[in-house]
């Protein structure tokens, strides 16, 4: 947590507010390489994309 505390301190200090956005969606592009990596849910996945 103390990551995205300081990540948060410096967005707020620097105004680089535009950079949250591609934060989330590695974020979450991340999550579904984890997910997708010989789990229960690949198949889900797959058929998202």
């Amino acid at each position: 947590m103390d990551f995205l505390t300081e990540l948060w301190a410096f967005l707020k200090v620097r105004k680089k507010f535009w950079l949250l956005p591609i934060f989330v969606m590695m974020a979450v592009f991340g999550g579904l390489v984890v997910l997708s990596q010989g789990s229960a849910v690949a198949p889900f996945i797959y058929t998202i994309f």
